[in-house]
């Protein structure tokens, strides 16, 4: 969701700016970001701790930066191509889920005024506190998205129809954990990322995905044709 469907990656360096002012540090470069995209909250507050010398336990950090987070969340709205695509997948009956490392407490805050774009997904939707991942298994661990399969298969299970296999999946991400977690689901993934993180990988991006996917540089490039949809 997050840098994929939403432009809220932006609006989170806008918000970690914030606190980092707060300290005299900073600003939040690519190379320190590029680590943080699409990793659990425990994680990448870990890192940003660390990387930043910042004199916070997790739970200081969590309380301050969800606090200033609050104020964006309104702010959040679609990246070119994403509605078109989820909107053209859903109308011609092609099985979706979404699975993003945010809580449920954020994505209510970054998704309830795109309601009506996100009803789409139906009850198929994991967030990164959900029960069905286990403990430390978020992303680059694969578990969200078999978790965000197990829901779609339930469904067509009591619909009587064949269960979808991870390897007929595409996946859909702009961060490294999450594209590692799409190759370790066995799914074809289709990665997004952003040019500033493009600039610091400097070509490392076609050994992390090798052959198991494509990198686009934005959702309207993806050539839905290719892949019989």
């Amino acid at each position: 969701m997050d840098g994929t469907l939403l432009n809220t990656e932006d609006l989170y360096t806008e918000a970690t700016n914030e606190l980092l002012k707060l300290y005299n540090k900073g600003p939040l470069t690519w190379d320190v970001k590029i680590k943080l995209q699409g990793r659990p909250s425990f994680e990448s507050m870990t890192i940003m701790i660390e990387e930043y010398d910042l004199p916070l336990t997790i739970e200081e950090f969590q309380k301050i930066s969800m606090e200033i987070q609050s104020k964006l969340w309104h702010k959040s709205r679609f990246l070119p191509g994403a509605v078109e695509l989820v909107e053209h997948l859903y109308n011609n009956d092609v099985p979706i889920a979404l699975g993003t490392s945010s809580n449920t407490i954020n994505y209510h805050r970054k998704t309830d005024h795109l309601k009506s774009e996100f009803n789409y997904f139906g009850k198929h939707i994991v967030t990164g506190d959900d029960e069905r991942i286990p403990k430390g298994k978020g992303k680059p661990h694969p578990d969200i998205w078999f978790a965000c399969l197990a829901s779609i298969n339930e469904d067509r299970i009591s619909q009587g129809l064949d269960e979808i296999k991870p390897e007929e999946c595409l996946v859909f991400e702009d961060g490294i954990p999450g594209v590692i977690s799409g190759i370790a689901a066995n799914a074809h993934v289709i990665w997004i990322p952003d040019v500033n993180a493009l600039k610091v990988l400097n070509g490392e991006e076609h050994n992390i995905i090798g052959t198991s996917g494509e990198i686009l540089t934005s959702l309207t490039e993806f050539n839905k044709d290719k892949y019989f949809l």
